[in-house]
């Protein structure tokens, strides 16, 4: 009998504590629920966010992909990209849409794979649509989002990432970029500012309207060599942008150019770097010095900031930049294909040309990585022929004291 009862009272604690596990781990799923619908409603492009509840369309699917991508847009927004980021991505993966015919929870690799094919487009640019479109896959099939649940459960389907490095384009050359963008040769770049120059005298002898627009673009673009700028932070200089550098006193007040508006990346605000004046490029100084005191005066600026300015008395467009290289490198003869940035890939080279270190080259560019120095550097038959010669001099000086 006690044996009994001891039995049947261990019988009891056995299953009043699996039911008391049993409900503790049903607790925690709810809570788990809870917790994760809590975070995914919080999280910036969550679905529950972008797609109302309780709300009937007379098309789902359609209303569920507009939300999807809006939800993409809010999380992108809340990295900081900027909208001429944002903007295209949202473009691309509508064009990717139309093409399939379909929505993301039906997408499958195959279609991917052909909407790349099709693209009359070269390599860089294929990897950039295909980094778009995975970047959006991977966000609608993000769990933490709530698009899969909410496919799920009204399609029958979820998002799935459908591109991967089996179907991807491989990074397998470090620049991809136009064969066009390259260095200008010493010629072609005194070709450029004589032309520039000469539009100058040109427009003048017509008596014709534009000789003082002419002569800012001539400075502009010598300005923009001698420092090696993009044409963002050239459209964005200042005058008070120009500073001493007490180890050049020689160069006055144009000793250096602070550059406010460098490259950003992935969100970040613009760079900001200082770019020295080098011995070599010391004739931009009287270029600058001419350009303030005696030309830009006349445009009447008033106390407006910008150190290139227009007839309007407003900062010069970064439209109207390439427009002025256009003008100077077609009357200098030169390719067509060569554009504003080549003249940064000339400072570039120019620098290594003149002996500068790589690293001293690589900041004054303003470039995180040396290998992004090095797709700008392309240095001339004759420059690698001093190096030659010169170590044949060294190998042949070392030889002699050797037998001596």
């Amino acid at each position: 009998m006690i044996e009994a009862a001891l039995s049947l009272h261990s019988g009891q604690l056995i299953a009043e504590t699996s039911r008391r596990v049993r409900l503790s781990r049903s607790i925690n799923v709810v809570l788990d629920a809870t917790v994760n619908d809590l975070r995914m409603a919080g999280l910036p492009g969550a679905a529950r966010l972008a797609l109302a509840d309780g709300v009937v369309h007379l098309d789902p699917a359609s209303a569920v992909f507009e939300a999807m991508l809006e939800g993409w847009a809010t999380q992108q927004r809340a990295r900081f990209l900027k909208d001429n980021t944002i903007g295209p991505r949202l473009e691309l993966v509508r064009r990717f849409a139309v093409f399939t015919n379909q929505y993301p929870w039906q997408w499958e690799p195959a279609e991917a794979e052909a909407f790349i094919t099709r693209l009359p487009v070269v390599v860089s640019t294929a990897r950039n649509y295909q980094n778009t479109l995975r970047l959006f896959c991977g966000y609608a099939s993000d769990a933490r989002y709530g698009w899969v649940a909410r496919c799920l459960e009204q399609f029958g389907s979820a998002p799935r990432q459908i591109l991967d490095e089996w179907n991807t384009v491989g990074h397998v050359t470090e620049f991809e970029g136009q064969p066009h963008r390259r260095p200008l040769t010493y010629d072609e770049v005194q070709a450029l500012f004589d032309a520039a120059d000469g539009l100058v005298e040109e427009i003048r002898s017509r008596g014709r309207k534009g000789a003082l627009a002419a002569q800012r673009d001539a400075a502009l673009l010598k300005v923009i060599y001698a420092f090696g700028l993009r044409r963002s932070e050239a459209w964005g200089l200042d005058l008070s942008d120009l500073r001493h550098n007490s180890q050049a006193r020689e160069f006055g007040q144009y000793g250096a150019v602070f550059v406010r508006w460098g490259k950003s990346s992935n969100g970040s605000p613009p760079k900001r770097r200082t770019v020295l004046t080098v011995p070599e490029m010391d004739w931009v100084v009287p270029v600058i010095q001419q350009w303030i005191e005696e030309v830009r005066p006349l445009f009447s600026p008033g106390a407006h900031p910008a150190l290139w300015v227009t007839e309007r008395r407003g900062r010069l467009s970064r439209r109207a930049i390439n427009e002025a290289f256009e003008e100077a490198r077609d009357a200098a003869g030169l390719d067509p294909v060569l554009d504003l940035h080549c003249l940064r890939h000339s400072y570039i080279t120019h620098l290594i040309e003149f002996g500068y270190p790589e690293r001293f080259a690589q900041d004054q560019a303003g470039h995180s990585y040396a290998s992004t120095t090095a797709i700008y550097t392309g240095v001339s038959d004759e420059f690698r022929n001093r190096l030659l010669v010169a170590a044949l001099r060294e190998r042949h000086a070392r030889a002699w004291e050797d037998e001596s």
